[in-house]
């Protein structure tokens, strides 16, 4: 814990320390691209139902902020702060649960719970703060072996599923809107293929988005904030887990936080702004932790 504890003291050093320097490593603006201080932004989000922050997984300034962030949010609503993040698949909620509240040993969890391989440098200290401060934190994500079922089957491959495996996803069927861009931009990537296979491509991301969704809304209450970790293209332009989350309840106050990359941080790019309500742009230069 020591280590992880020393990454993230040396990241804020070199953070504060650029900035001092006029060379900061990261700026954020607001979704119309005018720059705000972090402390108004905190300011912004701590009336939200659900913050879905959005990151680039090998950042470290997004998981170091995403720590700060959540280190605010605990000092105002205390126990009333949930956390949740994409990396954990609901089947591992047990064995997360059984972490936090001590049953089983750290070596242990660790072992079992099929962490992502950056885990210990990204989102250990994540995980070490809500055990700390008695937090519950939510295992969001589908079990991947059941998204590659949909990537080869569809929606249909699910329902052949028993009722003890349905219990980690949302209710069947699951809406679904081709339209959207994220999901239309998919079919892109591979080249504008048509078959039925690749047709199924965006269909795998949007169980991950509507499963996401579900624990979280699952998990919150009124009176609560649900603050969730996720890759930034699942909450980008108020679409996939946002999308959901409006579809089940569109009452809900959701604020978005992404991720960009410019080699230039002092204004944002045209084609960064809109993306999220706030928008923390990072130099490309950046290290990354994988």
């Amino acid at each position: 814990m020591m280590k992880h504890t020393l990454l993230f003291l040396l990241l804020a050093s070199f953070s504060l320390l650029s900035f001092k320097n006029g060379n900061p490593a990261y700026r954020i603006f607001k979704e119309d691209g005018k720059a705000v201080k972090f402390g108004k932004m905190m300011d912004s989000i701590q009336e939200a139902d659900i913050i879905l922050f959005g990151e680039y997984h090998n950042n470290p300034i997004s998981h170091w902020l995403q720590l700060e962030v959540t280190k605010r949010l605990y000092a105002q609503k205390g126990k009333e702060l949930i956390l949740a993040a994409e990396m954990f698949e609901s089947d591992n909620q047990v064995i997360l649960d059984e972490y936090l509240t001590g049953l089983i040993s750290q070596k242990r969890f660790e072992a079992e719970a099929r962490l992502w391989g950056n885990y210990k440098t990204d989102y250990k200290p994540l995980v070490e703060f809500a055990k700390d401060s008695g937090l519950h934190f939510v295992a969001s994500n589908i079990p991947r072996r059941y998204a590659s079922l949909v990537s080869s089957k569809g929606f249909e491959g699910l329902t052949e599923l028993s009722e003890e495996a349905k219990k980690w996803l949302p209710p069947l069927p699951v809406a679904y809107n081709p339209e959207l861009n994220c999901y239309k931009n998919m079919l892109n990537m591979g080249g504008g293929m048509q078959s039925h296979v690749n047709n199924n491509f965006p269909k795998a991301q949007a169980i991950k988005d509507a499963t996401m969704a579900h624990f979280i809304l699952k998990n919150w209450q009124q009176g609560k904030v649900a603050l969730h970790f996720n890759g930034a293209y699942h909450s980008d332009n108020f679409e996939s887990i946002y999308w959901y989350l409006k579809q089940q309840n569109p009452e809900l106050k959701i604020v978005t936080i992404t991720t960009v990359s410019q080699e230039d941080i002092k204004k944002l790019e045209d084609k960064n702004s809109g993306k999220a309500d706030f928008i923390i742009s990072v130099v490309s230069n950046m290290t990354t932790t994988y």
